[in-house]
């Protein structure tokens, strides 16, 4: 079987994957991004592709319509808002889950042809304030490194990024070159300690947005300590005074960490020329993000640690195409090529290109403020593609009413039921990962080509060529009359070129001859370029800008501080990652984090139940009682939605607050208030369908034999047998219910025709059943007596809680390895495959075998 070239459509790393129409998944050794190495959920692409719960057909107000119809519907609503209303009473919101071309093709309609800027992308989410520094210091959005800086640096400094989990194989190619190198240093910053944390020689455990503080002590140590580059500042850098000045008037104190522990950064900083500074979500995602960001940039330009073999400030892109969407145009603040829109030459320069009829004069609506307009009336059309908005900004519920209250409301998406696609009008099947072509950039700027390896399904279509047919119905078919990816992206390249003298960075000349079907994985402006070392910022006179930045004033904390972020094994809103049983084994459902000196305040213990609330939502999570995190803070992943919890959506209870220069959302300064959520009954149910989450508190996710689903509820516990029907939606077969007075468990198995379709466990307090091995029993043809034990025999080990994903390997399999006389973590690798694929798990693996050893010391 041949197998495709394409690439990963997860994170921003960008890796290449050889993938087959059968399922098979490798990381493709040749692709520079990688090497071959892929994490544990680009390692399960295989089991995300088939067509369960997939939009093979387009719908209009609930019905199957046809193509015809509903972009009929389409154009016409659209049409009619523009007219009655004028060009900004309509919006896009698109997402980095886009190619290139769709993205294009998706500005180009908006801001040539309607005439509008609301066109917004989720990639305002993770890195427009990355966007916004970059633009303040060098006048574009230039990412000046690439991933080889990685292995060349002496000094890597992640900060607000926990690279094991979020970029696991940025997190492999570091860990690999600190084997190869063992005197790099490794330095975390961050609020939580994390699996990043692992590989630290030293963790700063910095207050919430205490960054600036951080990095402002930095600069001023880096001018004491004769670390300043004065000839590459005299050079290159405007503003370095008065940078320095607000850096020494900053409180550093506010950033939290120990005076010993900022003193030791400090003098390593100091002292290594070669540092990369690595920063994400924990430094954009804040109402200070871009500030944030100018605070880091100013080190590496006081030193003139930029754009050198191994130096430079690096962001982390989140999504697989952010850095593409920012080429074309995909913000609402931005034109194509790092054009703005607020000059009236680029303006003209793109509209005379694209010979379009009009064009925006005036920036448009970010997400929050889009979303905003959404409710209070002003936007009357709204087309959300390849996103779920309705679960990933803050305050999700709003938002989600937001976007039912907008008059007409279309939605492309792969999925039949997403949390905003529900809520559309009109539902419109796109092409999904594999069954599409185009181009991505990743995080060092690589344009790599996604090819497909599957057919389109049903009536799907590709999202640039849904685009493409509305705008035809709008009137504008010569300009969209785009029969292939290859032909937009000619015209993308064409209007680089057409661009240039206006001395921006982003070049794409060197693809104007490329094949397109042989694309090899290449930088631009051309391959390896480094940008910055010897000056050549974008600004008029060459120089780039260091900014003065201030910590932010104290905020009052009378409740919780509420953290979100990602998990190892989930995807953004799981719309794919939630269809591969093994990455819903790790984490299965909505938790949270919560210092042990908070829990016992609270009264709760592990595995209870933690209600947080706003004054205007609330959320339940499963409480993870752990040190990781410092008290008074929280933390809580935000991937669950309402299709697969009830109250487990984390977005619902983060308060809406923006970065002033950005837009970007706060999504990691919540303040919440918590109590326990006093639960009379617990479950937990495996089952061969669906369960339906009809009480308080149910999060489901799919198992190796059909799903699990975990429940609790604060009202009484109704008869099992009738609540199994309940939860299942089925009283079909026949059910043996047993009861232990003694411990308060109650247990349900249902079987028909001899088959185990259902087994549930209920108790008082959180249930304590072996969930992974309980899964396995769904499906098989043994007695329902044997099943309710709910205890593996002699010949059927019980492999535990899962640890590994990428090799389905439980914590029972873990320790019966350490007990056999593994010693290492690449011992256990070697006897049970844990960690041998991404390695995002070796922490943990670590862990385990400490607590399997602590007791062994002792006897």
């Amino acid at each position: 079987m041949s197998l495709t070239r394409t690439t990963c459509p997860y994170c921003g790393v960008g890796c290449g994957v050889l993938a087959g129409v059968d399922g098979t998944i490798k990381g493709d050794p040749d692709h520079p991004a990688n090497f071959g190495r892929l994490c544990s959920k680009g390692s399960a692409l295989g089991e995300t592709i088939d067509l369960d719960g997939r939009l093979l057909a387009p719908m209009v107000d609930g019905q199957a319509a046809t193509w015809d119809t509903a972009l009929d519907r389409v154009a016409s609503a659209f049409g009619d808002a523009v007219e009655k209303h004028g060009p900004d009473s309509v919006a896009f919101y698109v997402s980095g889950q886009l190619l290139t071309e769709d993205y294009y093709v998706a500005n180009k309609l908006m801001k040539g042809y309607i005439g509008s800027a609301n066109i917004d992308t989720n990639s305002r989410l993770c890195m427009a304030s990355s966007v916004v520094g970059h633009e303040r210091a060098y006048s574009t959005d230039t990412v000046p490194g690439i991933y080889e800086d990685l292995e060349l640096a002496d000094t890597i400094v992640l900060v607000g990024s926990n690279l094991a989990w979020c970029h696991p194989v940025l997190f492999q190619r570091i860990q690999a070159a600190k084997q190869a190198r063992p005197h790099m240093k490794v330095v975390n910053i961050d609020p939580r300690i994390t699996a990043t944390s692992a590989l630290a020689d030293m963790h700063l455990q910095v207050a919430p947005d205490g960054d600036i503080a951080l990095f402002n002590g930095l600069l001023a140590h880096l001018v004491d300590a004769g670390a300043v580059d004065a000839d590459y500042v005299a050079q290159h850098v405007n503003g370095f005074e008065t940078a320095v000045q607000a850096a020494r008037v900053c409180d550093v104190s506010k950033s939290g960490i120990p005076a010993t522990g900022l003193q030791a950064f400090f003098d390593l900083f100091a002292k290594t020329e070669k540092v990369v500074t690595i920063y994400s979500q924990g430094v954009n995602q804040s109402a200070c993000g871009s500030d944030k960001v100018n605070a880091i940039l100013n080190c590496h330009l006081a030193t003139g640690r930029i754009g050198r073999p191994g130096m430079g400030p690096f962001s982390a892109t989140g999504q697989p195409n952010a850095m593409g969407g920012r080429e074309v145009g995909g913000l609402a603040n931005m034109l194509a090529n790092h054009l703005d829109i607020d000059n009236a030459d680029h303006r003209d320069a793109v509209q005379g290109f694209w010979n379009s009829p009009t064009m925006c004069s005036e920036l448009g609506l970010k997400a929050v403020d889009l979303f905003e307009a959404c409710s209070n009336g002003k936007i009357k059309a709204l087309w959300v593609m390849s996103t779920n908005p309705a679960v990933s900004l803050p305050h999700a519920n709003h938002v989600a009413d937001a976007i039912a209250n907008v008059p007409f409301v279309a939605v492309s998406d792969i999925m039949a039921n997403t949390d905003t696609g529900d809520l559309a009008d009109v539902l419109l099947p796109a092409a999904g990962w594999g069954e599409k072509n185009g181009t991505v950039t990743n995080s060092e700027r690589r344009v790599s080509r996604q090819r497909s390896f599957l057919p389109v399904p049903g009536e799907a279509r590709p999202d640039w060529a849904i685009i493409c047919d509305v705008a035809k119905r709008m009137g504008w078919g010569d300009a969209f009359a785009f029969e292939t990816p290859q032909q937009m992206f000619a015209e993308y390249v064409g209007l680089s070129d057409a661009v240039q003298h206006f001395g921006k960075d982003l070049d794409m000349s060197a693809f104007a001859d490329v094949d397109y079907e042989e694309f090899p994985p290449t930088h631009w402006p051309y391959n390896e370029k480094r940008f910055f070392a010897d000056g050549g910022f974008y600004h008029p006179d060459g120089k780039a800008k260091m900014l003065p930045t201030m910590a932010p004033t104290d905020v009052i904390q009378d409740r919780y501080r509420l953290n979100t972020g990602r998990i190892r094994d989930q995807w953004h809103t799981m719309t794919r990652t939630g269809k591969a049983a093994r990455l819903g084994s790790h984490l299965g459902e909505p938790f949270v984090e919560i210092h042990p000196e908070d829990a016992l305040s609270l009264g709760v213990g592990p595995a209870d139940i933690l209600r947080l609330s706003t004054p205007t939502d609330a959320g339940l999570f499963r409480v993870m009682v752990t040190d990781s995190v410092v008290k008074g803070q929280l933390f809580a992943a935000m991937h669950w939605t309402r299709q697969n919890t009830t109250k487990g959506q984390v977005n619902g209870v983060v308060n809406v607050k923006t970065d002033p220069f950005s837009g970007q959302p706060a999504l990691k300064g919540g303040q919440v208030d918590a109590v326990k959520f006093e639960a009379k009954w617990h479950g937990f149910l495996a089952s061969i369908n669906p369960p339906l989450p009809k009480v308080a508190y149910a999060a489901t996710a799919r198992s190796e034999t059909g799903w699990r689903a975990e429940f609790a509820s604060d009202g009484d516990l109704p008869p099992l047998e009738g609540l199994l029907a309940t939860l299942t939606g089925s009283d079909d077969g026949v059910v043996s219910v047993v009861a232990d007075q003694v411990t308060g468990l109650g247990r349900v198995a249902r079987t028909k025709n001899g088959v185990l379709t259902d087994l549930f466990f209920v108790s008082s307090s959180p249930v304590a059943v072996s969930r992974n091995y309980i899964t396995t029993l769904i499906g098989q043809d043994m007695p329902a007596i044997q099943a309710l034990a709910g205890l593996p025999g002699a010949d059927q080990p019980d492999p535990g809680a899962q640890i590994c994903s990428c090799m389905n390997v439980g914590v029972n399999t873990v320790r019966a390895a350490i007990l056999a006389g593994a010693t290492t973590v690449d011992a256990i690798g070697t006897a049970t495959g844990a960690g041998t694929n991404c390695g995002s798990c070796k922490p943990e693996l670590a862990g385990l075998f400490e607590s399997c050893q602590t007791p062994l010391a002792a006897e």
